[in-house]
């Protein structure tokens, strides 16, 4: 199936129930993200931004209800399911499709006219998804430097927001070659050594794509996605619609970068199986790969610092047994007993994983005490990939705990039930009113 067509012509009916399923996973995980996301001084500046400078009528701001451009909404919302790093990803491109693909999607609903079924939204969701994961792999396949998300997901929100749009295919054509040509090429690894709010791009992505679909719609030209259309990448496109990409998604139980997560998991197993007495370590060696050794930051000042950071939610999680937004904001990064531990990580390369990465992401952790014991984790890579995802019980409590510490408390049973049945609902603005409603 070409790309325009799958953009254009794939139905509910042709996904296996396991996509289907997938794309409700993917959808409640994001919105989860999202909901936490929104406690963030991230989200906060952003949606004042969005309202300033996005004005429109298209849609509303979640859990905020004042309206916006279909580009604005697509904006706030990446950098708000960004601004938590707890959102799904997939290995092979080293980041996110999700924190851009639902945004777009949910933003090109239109807030009056026709509904559009439930059913149909998460069709649109895997549109967005399956491009966008062939963007990114084609991207890493021919760019000689590691970009953020934002520069091969803008081509999946393009690809939704021209099926939303009712876009003819050489319009979709366009809509692709101008979302690539405008995407943030930024580089991924200026963030990690510097970590700021600008994150993995996943925000200007969407706005980049839904913005693209927009032009193209209005006639605005835009040279050939080379990610698309380029011969070198021909072999990365020809399985689409047959094999599906959503599927390989990981999750995350844990709200920092994905790299530091197979040390957190190391770490409190070690303490999980030998009770270990925290007061009583002294040096805590984490050997990894060369990536996950940039994320060295020992006193995060910013949850931006923590989320990518490998000392700091290894010591927090040994400390506090969880890591949400409170272990990486606020008063959670003056935790004495936290820093006290962060001081004892020490992180070395390992030259055999850093020759596995990105297809593995692997740490290992030694623990030693005061009366000298060493305590070994052996190798760990990070819970809840697409080898052992996670079950969907797990996914509805993690979705639970994310909206119990975020401003939506009162209403995140509903949210997740609606979330969860979002292919039953005759009308997804249903589920996009429920977002919308403001806060007291």
């Amino acid at each position: 199936m070409s790309v325009i067509s799958f953009i254009h012509e794939l139905t509910w009916a042709d996904l296996p129930d396991t996509v289907r399923n997938q794309a409700r996973r993917c959808l409640l995980d994001t919105l989860g993200a999202a909901l936490g996301g929104r406690g963030t001084e991230l989200s906060r500046v952003v949606y004042e931004a969005a309202t300033a400078i996005f004005g429109g009528n298209d849609t509303q701001l979640w859990l905020d209800g004042r309206t916006v451009s279909a580009p604005g909404a697509a904006l706030a919302h990446g950098m708000t399911v960004d601004a938590l790093d707890i959102h799904d990803g997939y290995t092979l491109v080293k980041g996110h499709a999700g924190a851009a693909i639902v945004p777009a999607t949910l933003a090109t609903v239109p807030k009056d006219g026709d509904p559009i079924s439930g059913q149909e939204l998460l069709t649109s969701l895997v549109v967005g998804y399956e491009v966008a994961l062939r963007a990114g792999l084609a991207l890493h396949a021919t760019a000689c430097d590691y970009h953020t998300s934002g520069a091969w997901n803008a081509l999946g929100c393009a690809a939704v927001a021209a099926r939303r749009f009712g876009l003819d295919g050489e319009q979709t054509r366009h809509a692709l070659g101008i979302a690539e040509y405008h995407g943030p090429r930024s580089q991924m690894m200026r963030c990690i050594d510097h970590p700021t709010m600008v994150k993995d791009g996943s925000g200007w992505g969407a706005l980049a794509g839904v913005t693209a679909a927009i032009l193209a719609r209005s006639g605005f030209t835009g040279a050939p996605a080379v990610t698309v259309e380029d011969g070198e990448v021909e072999a990365i496109w020809r399985d689409l619609g047959k094999r599906w990409l959503i599927l390989d998604q990981y999750f995350k139980p844990y709200a920092v970068c994905r790299w530091a997560q197979p040390a957190i998991t190391g770490a409190l197993a070690l303490h999980r199986n030998h009770q270990i007495p925290l007061d009583q370590i002294t040096e805590i060696e984490v050997s990894t790969f060369h990536a996950a050794t940039r994320l060295a930051s020992r006193h995060p000042a910013t949850t931006e610092e923590a989320q990518y950071s490998l000392p700091f939610p290894v010591a927090a999680a040994l400390v506090r047994g969880r890591l949400g937004l409170p272990e990486l904001s606020g008063a959670g990064l003056a935790d004495r007993e936290v820093l006290r531990l962060a001081e004892q990580v020490t992180l070395i390369e390992d030259p055999d994983l850093t020759a596995r990465f990105p297809a593995e992401r692997v740490a290992r952790v030694r623990i030693t005490l005061t009366d000298g014991r060493v305590f070994d984790s052996g190798e760990c890579q990070a819970p809840w990939d697409c080898a052992e995802p996670p079950t969907d019980d797990e996914l509805q409590e993690k979705f639970r705990r994310l909206a119990c510490e975020s401003p939506a408390a009162a209403r995140g049973e509903e949210l997740l039930t609606t979330t969860w049945r979002t292919d039953d609902l005759p009308d997804a603005r249903t589920l996009l009113d429920l977002l919308a409603a403001p806060i007291a």
